[in-house]
């Protein structure tokens, strides 16, 4: 049985998925990373190798996210692919005739903008934590409430509380008012899914046609309240949560592989599910070669380098050495 493994690892989380030659879900883990990266990756390999099919053998691996490249060499990747790319080519797979994607992750958001099955404009935030996840995550732990919990009080909201967005900061502050004025906290928890939206469209959406059908993607997609948001404040109930939209990209990185290995034709690269137990260590070192002085990220194992990354240009290449 012929699989590929798709692997996303962002700044919280890392996702893993397995698919068939012809698109459908096998299995999948979806993990926070801990600030620990590679032993997120190594954890979720061990939680692929429980779960695949009997018979089943990864022939292709891709790999996207903020740290994709560090995930290419610890897994061994034959595609490394930007979250754009891959979760276009997701949603085109799972949700076809979208024609805006919203995605929202832990610390950061975009809008992929689609026109005609291809990526036609995007735009990305990766600075300001008010427009993403960990707005929400920081403000539930605030209040000690599970951050499922939150959703699906702010869905039941029945009135509204204008909270300021523009800053976790200035939210915290706005929210401890709202409280002492006596708002319910069902309405409070749905302002602050209404800053998010609007902090998110202000910024991210900015100048941007966010036509439908729009496709809602990420972790923070799991908010009911944040979904109601969205609906209300572009004004149509064309936003929809697709199946899987939580392992999106690496859903996507996976497809890719599978597209890479009809055409390549070879050999994965996949280091096997040995990769799981492997020592890696990483180090850093100044490029001389021009006055940008770039620092270039290594990954190493038992003293030989696999990858190095991090440049501006491609001197060091962003290919996998071993």
């Amino acid at each position: 049985m012929d699989l590929y493994l798709g692997v996303d690892v962002g700044s919280v989380t890392a996702k893993l998925v397995v698919i068939h030659v012809n698109g459908d879900v096998a299995g999948s883990v979806y993990l926070r990373t801990c600030g620990k990266p590679i032993a997120a990756v190594q954890q979720g390999l061990g939680r692929v190798r429980e779960l695949l099919p009997e018979g089943g053998i990864i022939r292709g691996v891709g790999t996207t996210g903020s740290a994709r490249y560090l995930a290419a060499a610890v897994v061994g990747a034959d595609v490394v692919k930007n979250e754009i790319s891959s979760q276009a080519v997701a949603t085109m797979r799972y949700a076809p005739g979208a024609q805006t994607i919203v995605e929202i992750g832990g610390q950061d958001s975009k809008v992929i903008i689609l026109r005609r099955g291809s990526v036609a404009d995007f735009a990305m935030n990766t600075v300001c934590a008010a427009g993403t996840g960990s707005f929400l995550d920081h403000q539930a732990s605030r209040l000690n409430l599970e951050i499922g919990d939150f959703g699906d009080r702010a869905a039941r909201s029945k009135g509204s509380v204008r909270i300021t967005g523009q800053c976790t900061v200035f939210a915290e502050s706005d929210m401890i008012q709202k409280q002492q004025m006596g708002h319910a906290m069902d309405d409070i928890l749905y302002g602050l899914c209404q800053a998010l939206v609007r902090n998110y469209l202000h910024n991210v959406g900015a100048g941007k046609e966010i036509a439908s059908p729009i496709v809602f993607l990420g972790g923070v997609a799991f908010n009911r309240g944040m979904v109601r948001a969205f609906r209300e404040m572009l004004g149509t109930e064309d936003v929809s949560v697709p199946p899987h939209h939580e392992v999106m990209g690496a859903i996507g990185a996976a497809l890719l592989a599978v597209e890479d290995g009809a055409r390549r034709g070879a050999e994965t690269k996949f280091r096997s599910f040995g990769a799981c137990e492997a020592a890696y260590s990483i180090s850093s070192f100044e490029c001389s070669v021009c006055s940008s002085l770039c620092e270039i990220a290594q990954i190493s194992v038992d003293g030989g380098v696999l990858g190095r990354w991090g440049g501006r240009c491609d001197l060091w290449g962003r290919v996998l050495t071993g």
